[in-house]
């Protein structure tokens, strides 16, 4: 596992993390042990950073249980925002305030049984509210406590860039992969030049790329993304381009030095073994390739803004 790192948090971290939001949203407190052995699979082969929310249905809960005895092991981080979890139910009246922002952050602490959080992350809210400056400073009170070691912002387009140019956070998430290259342009190289850390979700494009446009258990982000994944690659062969589409995609966002950390989300343990051999064996994508990849997205935008 190659490591990076992450920015001026100086947090040394697996460009690899496990994003935890398919254990939490789609398993069920019954299936604690499936739940366990995702995470300790990513943790046993060099994963080290765990990426959850605290609207991830049970993800916080699957920590708690199955990993916070290895807490040495990971850099954890989290995110804060939504009044409630959605299996508490919401109540979008208070969401984004302080005092939710302050409950949040104590509650993802007693349910990862830890002392600390490593990075809290504010969950995709908007420019408004981040100039409203009160969640914000939520984040800041929450660090100066030792809650949280650092603070960043996961989201995309406007309320990214304005996140980045504030110099208020430690790290950006964001979406970027081969069929949603708008932060390459000027989010990325914003965060750079601030010393953020980045990590990516979404790496693989919802693995559209390749992809039967007729499998079952489509999501609605998926069914966005899959037009763009075909009008890209009905242009023709991809020059350099590795057989295994899973390797493509994630080659694609690795390949740009932007990029600290991408996320691999899964609730199958062999999914994430999988993707972990993938790495063992070493991703590289031919720069022919990303350039290929490049002139494809720009040659066929058509308002293909940054999906969220």
């Amino acid at each position: 596992m190659e490591y990076r790192t992450l920015g001026k948090t100086g947090l040394e971290v697996s460009r690899l993390g496990a994003g935890l939001s398919e254990i939490g949203q789609e398993l069920s407190l019954d299936e604690t042990e499936q739940a366990g052995q995702v995470v300790n699979t990513a943790l046993d082969n060099g994963i080290n950073l765990l990426d959850t929310a605290s609207c991830y249905v049970n993800s916080e809960e699957f920590v708690g249980a199955t990993v916070a005895h290895r807490r040495d092991d990971y850099v954890l981080a989290t995110k804060a925002g939504h009044a409630t979890s959605i299996r508490e139910g919401r109540n979008p009246d208070i969401d984004w305030t302080y005092d939710t922002i302050a409950m949040s952050i104590d509650r993802s602490l007693e349910r990862m049984k830890t002392d600390h959080i490593d990075i809290v992350q504010l969950h995709s809210c908007s420019q408004e509210i981040l100039e409203r400056g009160d969640v914000i400073r939520a984040l800041q009170d929450a660090r100066g406590a030792g809650k949280t070691r650092f603070i960043g912002y996961s989201g995309d387009n406007a309320e990214a860039l304005w996140a980045v140019e504030s110099g208020l956070f430690d790290t950006l998430q964001t979406s970027f992969n081969l069929v949603d290259q708008r932060a390459r342009r000027e989010l990325l190289p914003k965060a750079v030049k601030q010393g953020m850390g980045v990590l990516i979700k979404r790496p693989m494009g919802n693995g559209t790329w390749g992809a039967d446009p007729e499998r079952p258990n489509r999501t609605a982000q998926w069914n966005r993304m899959l037009p763009r994944a075909q009008a890209m690659e009905a242009i023709g062969p991809l020059p350099g381009a590795p057989d295994d589409r899973i390797e493509l995609s994630f080659g694609f966002t690795l390949s740009y030095d932007a990029v600290d950390v991408a996320l691999t989300g899964t609730k199958n343990p062999r999914h994430m073994a999988s993707n972990l051999e993938l790495f063992e064996r070493g991703i590289s994508l031919d720069a022919e390739t990303v350039t290929e990849l490049e002139s494809r997205f720009d040659l066929l935008d058509e308002d293909w803004v940054q999906l969220e």
